[in-house]
């Protein structure tokens, strides 16, 4: 957000000068249960071939693109789980704005990272999030309002989602 000389406000995701400060995220609306089901046998799928709850996997889907596959952050991360760059390459990904092979590649790393952190679903979002180093180097979630932030709506969702299913 920036204001003006005037006083108007200017609003980007994509800011062109030092002028413009972050403002909070606002909570993205309930994506339609539309979206939410197209993906839903692929995530159970892939889900249970990496030993991820699929509610975990919609959770993450939902924050981090709120199921949208076009998806790209200003970072460079692309797609329903928001995979970055370095990761495409690594998982060999020939496309990251299809859904199954998006889903893949993020629901591996994320098992790779509850592998990595015992099943500690706050230190493995934090990874997810900020990256394993950050996470390592801090002993614990890093600092950042972002990923803290992070951690706490995907949990809060995964537990929406997790009740869901009962």
């Amino acid at each position: 957000m920036h204001i003006d000389d005037k006083g108007g406000y200017h609003f980007t995701d994509t800011p062109k000068s030092a002028d413009y400060i972050p403002t909070p995220h606002l909570e993205a609306p309930e994506p339609p249960v539309q979206s939410v089901m197209r993906y839903a046998e692929i995530i159970a799928s892939i889900a249970d071939t990496y030993g991820v709850r699929p509610e975990l996997v919609q959770a993450v889907i939902r924050v981090e693109s709120g199921f949208n596959p076009t998806a790209v952050s200003r970072a460079g991360a692309r797609g329903l789980m928001q995979i970055m760059p370095v990761h495409i390459q690594k998982h060999r990904i020939s496309d990251p704005f299809d859904p199954r092979q998006n889903i893949t590649a993020g629901t591996r790393y994320l098992s790779d990272l509850l592998k990595r952190y015992n099943g500690n679903l706050n230190l493995s979002l934090a990874a997810y999030n900020a990256g394993p180093s950050r996470v390592d180097h801090y002993k614990g979630i890093p600092p950042y309002p972002e990923t803290r932030q992070y951690v706490q709506k995907v949990l809060s969702c995964y537990k929406q989602y997790r009740r869901m299913e009962k």
